[in-house]
């Protein structure tokens, strides 16, 4: 695995993109805000996409192969960060299958055919479980869908009052 190179981060308000920014230079990531999303994501490695977006932000067609696109932000029928292309030919995981119910992210490009509920590699517990294979060759597009599920907020929750009790 290569270590991070450089992290670029968007908003769509500038100055929010550059102060996200230099909070990770503080922590000491190469870290620089873009105005441009489509060059950004199509020379990322990894795409992370945390909005309250109810249109695609995301573009297929700016994914490279080999790129992975993490989709955590939306969580409602009504709610969707990427478009149908950036689903199409991609290796998917969901955090929960109830994600395949809930999201408009996944409900919307299956019901058009993008792909279907087959199509869905696993959850994220089964891949780290090791029994559903990720990623299978190096040029092969990967998506991770996230609904939030209450174990995520309780590891939250955990981490932060051991933080707390610590300081």
């Amino acid at each position: 695995m290569r270590p991070i190179e450089r992290v670029t981060v968007w908003a769509r308000r500038a100055g929010a993109a550059e102060a996200l920014a230099a909070h990770w230079r503080g922590e000491g990531f190469d870290a620089v805000a873009t105005t441009d999303l489509a060059a950004a994501a199509a020379a990322a490695d990894i795409v992370s996409c945390a909005t309250l977006a109810t249109e695609p932000v995301v573009r297929g067609a700016w994914l490279r192969a080999g790129s992975h696109l993490d989709l955590i932000g939306s969580f409602t029928p009504a709610m969707r960060e990427a478009d149908d292309e950036a689903f199409a030919g991609a290796a998917i995981v969901v955090d929960t299958d109830e994600a395949l119910a809930k999201s408009g992210e996944l409900i919307g490009p299956m019901a058009r055919g993008v792909f279907s509920r087959a199509d869905v590699r696993g959850t994220l517990a089964a891949l780290a479980r090791g029994e559903v294979q990720g990623r299978r060759r190096d040029d092969e597009r990967t998506v991770f869908k996230s609904v939030g599920t209450a174990l995520e907020d309780l590891v939250a929750a955990v981490q932060v009052w051991e933080r707390a009790a610590a300081a």
